[in-house]
């Protein structure tokens, strides 16, 4: 018999590949539920998906059929699970996402939580069951599924000052990818609501990426816009969450109802 693939975990080597790049990654938020756009973004060249299941409306079962999209498109998928839940990190694994975004991390005690519910034994906690997705089902074998597994990419959100605060120990916990910076979320808790653009939240931005990779850890963060994900990049910024799907199909329409309307 063939060797079963492992689409999503073949995806986490690649994209592990080009977090070492200068260019670093570039991907959407995706939260209208649909495989269709999350195919087409594979296709027009982003290096990930993040399906968004704290914001969006999609629900649990329909997440696999958003992974198995990503994985025909050949694009990392990634799932930022609710918040506050351990659960949601196991069940988005087993369905063949290649990492997890964990939102609202504000302490270490938090981050150890959530990289161990990514993660199987003796790194954590996760729930062993060789018979879901990622495994094929049973189809591969337990001892090559769970010591291959433990690759999937662990993101915790660390979203405003209290994070910032708690930074040094946060980064001291073992097994941590990446921070993913909330621009907005800071801004807000630095009394400078929507100025993401700031020259204080930049500042912030700028530190956290000095402090993270001195222990190792890339640092990521949203953009709303390519222009300041540029400028994200040129500040050490190695993963931009850019926009959402339903707002560059928007942008895109618009552009085009203007031009139709000259």
């Amino acid at each position: 018999m063939s060797k079963i693939p492992m689409p999503s975990m073949e995806s986490v080597r690649a994209f592990r590949a080009k977090l070492e790049t200068p260019k670093g990654v570039f991907g959407p938020f995706m939260i209208t539920g649909d495989a269709a756009f999350v195919e087409a973004a594979g296709y027009a060249g982003y290096d990930f998906v993040l399906l968004d299941m704290e914001h969006g409306p999609g629900s649990f079962q329909n997440l696999q059929n958003l992974i198995r999209a990503a994985n025909v498109a050949n694009v990392f998928p990634l799932v930022r699970v609710p918040r506050g839940t351990d659960i949601w990190i196991d069940r988005a694994l087993d369905v063949g996402a290649g990492g997890v975004l964990v939102p609202q991390i504000d302490t270490a005690e938090q981050a150890r939580a959530a990289v161990s519910a990514a993660k199987f034994s003796p790194m954590g906690t996760r729930g062993t069951c060789r018979f879901v997705r990622s495994a094929g089902y049973g189809a591969i074998p337990g001892s090559d599924y769970f010591s291959e597994a433990q690759e999937t990419v662990v993101i915790l959100q660390a979203e405003g000052k209290k994070a910032f605060d708690n930074l040094d120990e946060i980064l001291e916990v073992p097994g941590i990818d990446m921070l993913f910076v909330g621009p907005y979320d800071l801004s807000s808790s630095l009394g400078l609501i929507g100025q993401i653009e700031h020259p204080k939240v930049m500042d912030y931005i700028k530190e956290i990426v000095q402090k993270a990779g001195a222990k190792g850890v890339k640092v990521g963060c949203f953009s709303d816009n390519p222009h300041t994900a540029r400028k994200l990049r040129d500040l050490g910024v190695k993963f931009v969450g850019y926009s959402c799907d339903t707002a560059i199909f928007m942008r895109a329409a618009m552009e085009d109802v203007a031009i139709f309307a000259e």
